[in-house]
């Protein structure tokens, strides 16, 4: 696919997603919301309700300034609603199955979508696509139910790697490896200076963090197709191509942060800031809880490749909108979804955020900063996409792999145990 320079020669399928966290996202930093509600939704006489999960300091600017510049436009007005990423992510079913709910929400394409359009509780959104331009196909596809119609609109993606600071690196008198022995012999280093070499942030409601690691090596080790394939119940999670996966990160797991499982994604990342810590595998919407002032410190390198004769994946999540198919407001809700899609609704958003999304439109500028070109370049330069585990499989199937993944890096000696409990647990979430 082509999108504003990213070349993506495989489209992620839809079998999967993710977060982050979207975690991943997709996952957007749940514990730095300042004003951030879990309470009843509060709709606007006449204004579509933007529920968001946008949490994070700078986002959650960015998303009202969003919807401030679309209802000054006249016409159709916007009003945001912002809850904590996870327990947006927990409520997320109740909203969509109440008797009113939200208009339009913040969140990420793939499998989950897909269930609920099965259930019809999602609006198709093709007649807005129509107006969307010349969007790639790869962005399509991904935004489709699996049966042809659309049900979402993508706003931004975003690329996954090892964050440092570069005034520590400097400080310590290490540079960013392009080996896996590199690695090793920074953390080597790190840890003989007294540092956590890596930090993870696994514990409390941010357990999806390991699954970076896992999705990661897995690319690296056996391939992104292989990958989604394992994630769709092709393959199994005690088969031998897996074990090779969690015997190249047991070499890594001495120079895991010790309080890696017990501190949640939000202190990891602040140990990373303060120097702690030093360096993270996360995806750039980390930095927007970090202080503006920090951002130009920042710079991250390539999770290394193990196997040349691998083609190089990497994660590149998209986020962006979907709709209620019960919306009160069904005009408005279709004119919010055709704004953002727009290069100017992107370039704004971008510009009130940490500015380390990339923009959807093929017309949109980025940031032109350093570290987004270094980013875009990774994504551009990688011969397939993936999302994120919950992403590239389902939100059913993340539990079983927050239970396998963080017991291995506590107990790794019972890797045998774990997998054999990992597949059965994901055996039922498949045959359901």
């Amino acid at each position: 696919m082509n999108e504003s320079g990213l070349t993506q020669r495989r489209s992620p399928g839809l079998t999967r997603r993710g977060f982050l966290l979207g975690v991943g996202s997709t996952a957007l930093l749940s514990g730095c919301a300042t004003s951030a509600t879990s309470g009843p939704v509060k709709q606007a006489a006449g204004a579509v309700t933007v529920q968001s999960n946008l949490s994070s300091a700078q986002a959650k600017v960015a998303i009202e300034a969003l919807a401030k510049a679309f209802s000054d436009r006249g016409g159709a007005a916007a009003t945001v609603n912002t809850v904590a990423s996870e327990a947006f992510r927990t409520q997320l079913p109740s909203y969509l199955t109440s008797a009113t709910p939200p208009d339009t929400y913040t969140w990420y394409p793939g499998s989950i979508l897909a269930g609920y359009a099965r259930k019809g509780l999602l609006l198709d959104v093709g007649d807005v696509w129509q107006t969307m331009g010349s969007y790639s196909d790869t962005f399509r596809k991904l935004s489709g139910d699996g049966t042809g119609k659309l049900v979402f609109v993508p706003t931004t993606y975003y690329w996954w790697g090892f964050f440092y600071r570069k005034s520590n690196f400097a400080k310590w008198g290490v540079r960013a490896p392009a080996s896996w022995s590199e690695f090793l012999a920074l953390c080597e280093t790190l840890k003989a200076k007294g540092v956590e070499p890596i930090g993870i942030g696994a514990g409390g409601n941010t357990p999806w963090t390991a699954s970076a690691w896992f999705d990661y090596l897995n690319i690296r080790v056996n391939g992104a197709q292989y990958h989604r394939d394992l994630l769709a119940g092709k393959s199994r999670f005690d088969d031998p191509r897996v074990v090779k996966v969690f015997e190249q990160w047991r070499t890594a797991l001495p120079y895991f942060d010790s309080r890696g499982t017990a501190i949640a994604f939000q202190d990891a990342t602040t140990s990373l800031l303060q120097g702690r810590t030093g360096m993270v595998l996360t995806g750039t919407f980390f930095t927007d809880a970090a202080p503006k002032d920090v951002l130009d410190d920042l710079d991250f390198f390539q999770f290394p490749v193990l196997d040349p004769a691998v083609p190089v994946a990497e994660e590149g999540p998209t986020d962006g909108f979907f709709a209620s198919s019960k919306t009160a407001h069904l005009d408005a809700t279709k004119e919010w979804l055709k704004y953002v899609a727009t290069a100017e609704a992107q370039e704004l958003y971008i510009k009130n955020s940490s500015g380390t999304a990339l923009p959807t439109h093929p017309g949109a500028k980025d940031a032109g900063t350093p570290l987004v070109a270094k980013g875009r370049k990774m994504l551009q330069d990688a011969k397939d996409l993936t999302q994120f585990f919950n992403r590239d499989s389902s939100d059913a199937l993340q539990p079983t792999a927050d239970a396998a993944l963080i017991r291995f890096i506590q107990k790794p000696q019972e890797l045998t145990s774990i997998l054999t409990e990992w597949q059965a647990a994901a055996q039922k979430v498949w045959a359901e």
